[in-house]
């Protein structure tokens, strides 16, 4: 099942793996929290590269994160920055304060250095999330999860609700593929050999109905059975994978415990008492070439209604 999804749904071997499961939560979520208050590719780095050694020390199955990566990058990242050329070439200079202009098209549109820069710091950005996302991810089971929730404080009915949508995608993913052969045997073409891209689609519609009815009958299974078991009749519960913290657990909630202090002392001092002038920190920009730009005035809707 570890070989299908990205998803862990049982313990692994790797220090990571034996975290306990608030340990895990309260990481991802300093990371988080780092990755989304800065655009300084001075910090994304580093906090990418504790990521992607975690993600390796794990030993991993890499293909399905590979697939995962590589749809990301083709929707997001190059699809993203055609549109965003296409439609606002001078991004460059509304986030670095500066352009320096390396290829004039036709018309409006041109690259700048500072636009090269932006893309790649967006990229950079999207990747540290992504690969903390599949740490996270890698590391943790269901159970896991929902106690490391548990522990943030968050009711643990909820805790339990995200436990088991973990824990249905498998028997989801299963079901597609039995309804799938069934229909297929019963003459319902889904190949690309015989039948247009349309009559696929329509015939993949049809073949979720049953999907949803399958999955809304397993829904009422698992609550009549929480309910004959007595579920949410008491205001606090155990849990399955609920275990004592060992010393790496201290050490990496110390670890990240000044990871937060760290953001927070940045978002203060650098963000707060004395800004970079711009949004994004340009390693060839000293602060006087920088300049203040108002993104509200860089939006062409905008200029034309002043102008009007």
């Amino acid at each position: 099942m570890n070989n299908r999804f990205v998803i862990n749904y049982t313990p692994g071997p790797t220090p990571f793996h034996k975290l306990t499961g608030f340990t895990k939560v309260f990481l991802f979520l300093a990371m988080i929290c780092a990755i989304m208050w800065t655009f300084d590719i001075r910090i994304l780095i580093p906090l990418l590269l504790i990521n992607c050694a975690e993600i390796v020390s794990m030993k991993p199955n890499y293909k399905p994160i590979l697939i995962v990566f590589a749809i990301t990058f083709v929707t997001v990242t190059l699809i993203g920055n055609v549109m965003l050329f296409a439609v606002s070439p001078e991004a460059g200079y509304n986030n670095v304060g500066a352009e320096h202009i390396i290829w004039q098209g036709s018309g409006s549109h041109y690259i700048s250095k500072e636009f090269l820069w932006y893309i790649f710091v967006v990229f950079i950005k999207r990747t540290a999330s992504f690969s903390s996302v599949m740490a996270f991810a890698l590391s943790t089971t269901p159970s896991e999860f929902a106690s490391g929730l548990n522990h943030c404080g968050l009711p643990y009915k909820v805790c339990t609700v995200v436990s088991l949508a973990y824990r249905t995608i498998p028997d989801i993913a299963n079901d597609f593929v039995n309804i799938r052969n069934s229909m297929m045997m019963r003459g319902l073409e889904l190949s690309g050999r015989k039948a247009s891209v349309w009559k696929r689609l329509k015939n993949y519609v049809l073949l979720l109905i049953p999907l949803i009815f399958t999955a809304f009958g397993k829904v009422g299974n698992i609550a009549n059975a929480m309910d004959l078991r007595g579920y949410g009749k008491n205001k606090k519960r155990t849990w399955y994978a609920e275990r004592e913290p060992g010393k790496l657990d201290r050490i990496i909630r110390t670890l990240t415990v000044l990871l937060f202090a760290a953001v927070i002392y940045y978002v203060i001092r650098y963000r707060i008492i004395d800004p970079w002038p711009a949004k994004f920190w340009c390693p060839w920009l000293a602060r006087d070439e920088v300049q203040h730009v108002n993104t509200l005035d860089t939006i062409k809707i905008l200029q034309w209604f002043r102008n009007r």
